[in-house]
């Protein structure tokens, strides 16, 4: 498999592709009716599938098979991020984020953000083109950009983590990180989280860390939260490889 096609319409055994995957499998990969494909719905499944028809703005597809899934690891991984001032290296985040493996994103609107206003669809398409390039299976939820305060008060996870540049020692995510359950991570903006929201975010149940002595900037201290998790996981052996045919 070196080519993944994504749709969520598959129903009876048939799949829809939309516009712009029905132009990428017909007009740049030249494919024709009877050609074999390979599908995902986002969701974790792989799909073995037939051209059966061609039209100008969707392919329909025939289900051969199931052919496995990307199994659910012991975790999921929620990362809220301060949108960066440059869009595209948030965007760079969401791809490698979603290579690497996430479940789940949120702009998140804190005191000193750079950025309140963003196109989520954009960022739906850099996570949607990720996990083809990467041959996964399962897109990451990118949700609607959220108040700092507001996300502290409502979020639910078993294990909450707020790295922050603080005056005092703190220990370091990888020495209190358990790769099991729902994990979330706030990461800050450029001017680090204020007092205040670090302080609520305590008494939400936030853990203050560190992620080491560098100083690093907001969307490669995501990138590093991600990482970190992952290779956790790895080396617990509760990730399992993709599966490939």
């Amino acid at each position: 498999m070196n080519q993944l096609f994504y749709t969520p319409r598959i129903q009876d055994g048939l799949a829809t592709l939309d516009e712009e995957e029905s132009r990428h499998l017909i007009m740049v990969m030249r494919r024709k009716v009877g050609d074999r494909l390979w599908v995902t719905d986002g969701l974790g499944r792989y799909y073995e599938a037939e051209i059966a028809e061609t039209g100008k703005k969707n392919a329909f597809v025939r289900i051969i098979a199931e052919k496995g899934q990307e199994t659910v690891p012991a975790f999921s991984l929620h990362v809220a991020i301060a949108p960066t001032k440059q869009m595209d290296r948030l965007e760079w985040f969401v791809e490698k984020a979603t290579e690497i493996g996430i479940n789940e994103i949120t702009p998140l609107i804190c005191q000193r953000s750079e950025r309140d206003k963003l196109r989520i669809d954009r960022l739906q398409k850099v996570a949607l083109s990720a996990m083809k390039q990467s041959l996964r299976a399962r897109l990451p939820q990118i949700n609607e950009p959220t108040p700092c305060k507001a996300f502290i008060k409502s979020a639910e996870a078993d294990q909450k983590y707020i790295p922050w540049c603080a005056d005092s020692p703190q220990p370091h995510l990888q020495h209190l990180l358990k790769p099991m359950g729902r994990i979330l991570i706030m990461i800050g903006p450029e001017g680090d989280f204020s007092t205040d929201e670090v302080t609520l975010a305590q008494q939400h149940g936030f853990l203050p860390v560190s992620l080491g002595a560098a100083r690093l900037r907001t969307e490669t201290a995501a990138l590093y939260a991600v990482n970190a998790v992952q290779l956790a996981g790895e080396a617990l052996n509760v990730l399992n490889p993709i599966p490939h045919f």
